[in-house]
Parts: C-alpha cells; sequence; structure tokens
C-alpha cells in the first residue's frame, strides 16, 4: 500500500509547551504521552494509543471500565467534575483504582475525548 504512514500510535509534533518525558499533554482531542523531553516548538515524538499507569486523584474510586476525564490543571485523571479545558472521555480504566491509590492503569482511547468548553 503506497500510502501507508505509519501505524499511528507514535506520532511527531511540535511540543505546545515544553514537556516531559512520560508526563502527558493535551493534544487537541488527543491525550499524547512524549517519549522524550522536549522545549516548546521542538518536535516531540508522543504515544497516543497504548496502556499507562497515570496519576489519578487521590480520592477517586474507578470502576475497571469507567470513562476518564483528564484534569489539565492538576494532570491526574479524574471521574467526575471536570472543568473547562479538561479533557474529557480521553481514557478508559482496565483496573479499578481505589480511594487512596495514586495511579490508575488506562487505555487510552485517540479520536474519542472532547475538551470541555
Amino acid at each position: 500500500m503506497n500510502n501507508a504512514h505509519s501505524s499511528g500510535a507514535t506520532i511527531q509534533v511540535p511540543a505546545p509547551a515544553a514537556v516531559t518525558s512520560g508526563v502527558p499533554f493535551i493534544l487537541g482531542t488527543l491525550l499524547a504521552v512524549p517519549v522524550t523531553t522536549a522545549a516548546s516548538g521542538e518536535l516531540v515524538a508522543a504515544q497516543i494509543e497504548g496502556a499507562f499507569n497515570f496519576p489519578k486523584l487521590s480520592t477517586a474510586v474507578i470502576a475497571a471500565g469507567a470513562k476518564l476525564h483528564w484534569d489539565a490543571s492538576a494532570g491526574e485523571f479524574i471521574v467526575a467534575a471536570s472543568a473547562t479545558g479538561d479533557l474529557e472521555n480521553c481514557a478508559v480504566a482496565i483496573a479499578a483504582a481505589g480511594n487512596g491509590a495514586a495511579t490508575v492503569l488506562a487505555k487510552l482511547t485517540p479520536g474519542a475525548g472532547a475538551v470541555k468548553a
């Protein structure tokens, strides 16, 4: 197939701000996980598919299969009460994570997210 480009799991994009390897950032309707650290405007490889251990609101109780929202200001997943600028429905919890847990195992769902207006 002559028009194939790549699998699309990892993309090269200009960093919207300074980014740190492994720390997610919002790219339009995608949650992207940079492979390397990059300054604002530099090209960075970012994973937009796959499963990762992400930070979550420590008091959030998350069931396996729950839709997750990325809290843009706190840099963690939440399950309720998203605010303007948060990325809603951008991942799904693969495993449950209870009150007191610092992380949640989640699968990114590219194309499903929407930034809350």
